[in-house]
């Protein structure tokens, strides 16, 4: 009976659980990210203990629109490549980057996927020498991929529709499937393409392998939270939202001052210049300006940590903005 009744108070009092986890942060003084396996150019730790990489960067600007302080964060390393319990029991505010959104982890164990930060897929790495370029050049060879895995299955389907004759060389864990690649007893080894580019930069000689262009999957990625908090959900989705939306207004970290003498309502809107889009969200009225100024828009993010002028090199593909050819698409503030 009992029960029943804080049920009923709840509903009939709006925001009683609403702000939880905004209070809990703003009390404890930073947010608590969670962060998987080390993965170059996403995540990783430095010798002195810093982290660095693309989702790591997307952890700082949550605490720079909370704080104003991109450096108002505490990351957790957990290894497994799908880690839920500890952002169901409350040990972390955010999962940086999880396994791949699908409708079972987004509805079945408590949490949210508050949007795309990064359009990943399954891909093929080979050597590069013989002037291949596509994966539909690839022709008995034989691929290094886990086994009883979704990327078999891919695999198998990829060269059933295409007819091509190959060999398969399993594995159970990717660390075998990495050192089987390197030691040569397979041409091709496929996977997730970032995992397929931080193990290029791995390998000490980047230019010496390709990562082909085709996907064999979609596999969308992006920050986690908990399930049951909207105010913290709309914080981290609007988090994103407003990175993608900086780049496609050409607002950057380079020259946001510049910017705030600018008349267009846009660009007025998300620097917090007219209207206040911080109050519903619990933030101040500058809190797209602060994520900015600290970290940056969505394109300096992705060049800094995976660009051109990286060990990695990944190319933008989908991860480029709508306007030019890409899957990056944010609604507007407004």
């Amino acid at each position: 009976m009992l029960r029943i009744f804080l049920v009923f108070l709840l509903v009939l009092v709006p925001g009683v659980a609403a702000a939880q986890t905004l209070d809990a942060v703003k009390t404890r003084g930073f947010v608590r990210c969670g962060a998987t396996e080390p993965l170059a150019g996403f995540s990783q730790v430095t010798q002195n203990d810093i982290w660095t990489g693309f989702d790591v960067d997307m952890c700082r600007a949550v605490a720079a629109a909370v704080f104003g302080d991109p450096g108002r964060v505490e990351f957790i390393s957990f290894g497994g490549r799908s880690r839920l319990a500890p952002l169901q029991n409350g040990d972390i505010d955010l999962m940086a980057r999880n396994a791949a959104w699908a409708m079972r982890r987004d509805t079945s164990y408590g949490v949210q996927f508050i949007g795309v930060s990064y359009y990943d897929g399954q891909a093929f790495m080979m050597r590069n020498h013989g002037g291949v370029v596509s994966a539909l050049e690839l022709e008995d060879v034989s691929v290094c991929v886990i086994d009883n895995s979704d990327d078999l299955a891919n695999l198998r389907k990829f060269f059933f529709e295409g007819q091509v004759t190959y060999t398969e060389v399993l594995y159970e864990d990717p660390l075998d499937l990495a050192t089987a690649y390197q030691t040569g007893l397979c041409d091709v080894v496929t996977g997730p393409a970032s995992w397929l580019f931080a193990l290029r930069d791995q390998l000490g000689d980047p230019n010496g392998h390709r990562v082909l262009p085709e996907r064999l999957s979609k596999e969308p990625t992006g920050p986690v939270v908990r399930e049951g908090d909207d105010q913290w959900r709309n914080i981290v989705t609007w988090t994103l939202f407003a990175m993608i939306n900086a780049e496609e207004l050409g607002i950057s970290s380079r020259n946001l001052e510049a910017m705030m003498e600018t008349r267009t309502p846009a660009i007025r809107r998300l620097l917090g210049l007219e209207g206040d889009f911080g109050a519903p969200l619990g933030l101040e009225r500058e809190w797209a300006r602060q994520i900015i100024a600290g970290v940056g828009n969505y394109g300096e993010v992705f060049e800094r940590n995976l660009g051109a002028d990286t060990a990695l090199d990944v190319p933008r593909g989908r991860n480029s903005l709508w306007t030019k050819g890409g899957l990056m698409f944010a609604p507007p503030i407004r």
